[in-house]
């Protein structure tokens, strides 16, 4: 993969006051509609295009939101080596430890489904944490932004809230381990550009409780295993989606089984040239 062009990117927001793009330290509101929006191919080119007729507002206003509307959110799982690792060692009491290993080594990738728009958190808002799990982490993820033909249109940061008791007592568990009320964040802002990113984009977590440091780790996407156009194609074979979706590409950061995240931990999750997708968290109240 290249990196991406600086010239042929920018940043896409979503505000309470409608679509904003970023370029050059500008910030110009536009007219658009979210939903229809991401759909379509070049998306790149036709932003550029409303840049031009923008109205002129220069600020961000009204608080960010999840950049994300009608879209649903699919996730990969075991595209890393350090995820394979990690779900076999969940899962061995449950002796389906060597399913991981299989999928890892197998054409076929893993996709499931994760989140509608409703129980995605944007940067700023919380996360949550089952109140039946003992054991959660959070799994940051280049998250693809397709449209409805399967291209690339962009990149965001996505959290993949994940329940590691759960899923570790049977794989069958995984729906229950991965899908709740707000178990996923985006953010913070749609990378909007048509050249990849390079091999060398640093993914980087660190997890602060009590004002102090908890967990902290960093990987790159050259460590993935597939690329994110073979996820997508396959993600395509024999769905539609007419407003395009988001794809999580999979997480080579896990913490260790002596970890778990408790309400009121602050996460965040780096990507550049992307930004910083920043959640806390919380777990409902009986």
């Amino acid at each position: 993969m290249s990196t991406a062009d600086p010239q042929r990117s920018l940043r896409l927001f979503r505000t309470r006051s409608g679509p904003v793009v970023q370029r050059d330290g500008r910030f110009q509101r536009i007219a658009a509609d979210w939903e229809n929006l991401l759909g379509e191919d070049g998306l790149f080119e036709r932003l550029s295009a409303a840049e031009a007729r923008g109205d002129g507002r220069a600020a961000v206003e009204g608080g960010l939101l999840a950049p994300i509307a009608g879209q649903e959110v699919w996730a990969c799982g075991v595209t890393y080596t350090s995820s394979r690792l990690a779900r076999m060692e969940e899962s061995k009491a449950a002796g389906g430890g060597d399913f991981y290993a299989r999928v890892y080594h197998a054409e076929r990738p893993e996709i499931f489904f994760k989140a509608t728009a409703a129980r995605v958190a944007g940067s700023g808002e919380a996360v949550r944490i089952r109140r039946d799990s003992s054991w959660d982490v959070p799994e940051p993820e280049l998250t693809l932004v397709l449209s409805a033909t399967g291209a690339i249109n962009g990149y965001t940061i996505g959290n993949d809230m994940s329940s590691r008791s759960i899923e570790g007592e049977n794989p069958l568990y995984l729906p229950q381990a991965k899908t709740w009320e707000r178990c996923a964040g985006l953010g913070p802002c749609i990378l909007v550009t048509d050249t990849p990113l390079g091999g060398e984009t640093a993914v980087e977590m660190e997890i602060r409780r009590g004002g102090g440091t908890v967990f902290s780790g960093r990987t790159t996407l050259a460590e993935m295993k597939r690329r994110p156009e073979e996820l997508a194609a396959w993600l395509f074979r024999e769905l539609a989606f007419p407003h395009g979706v988001f794809l999580m590409t999979g997480t080579g950061i896990v913490p260790g089984a002596d970890f778990t995240l408790e309400p009121g931990d602050e996460v965040r999750i780096i990507i550049e040239p992307i930004g910083t997708l920043l959640n806390r968290v919380e777990r409902l109240s009986s």
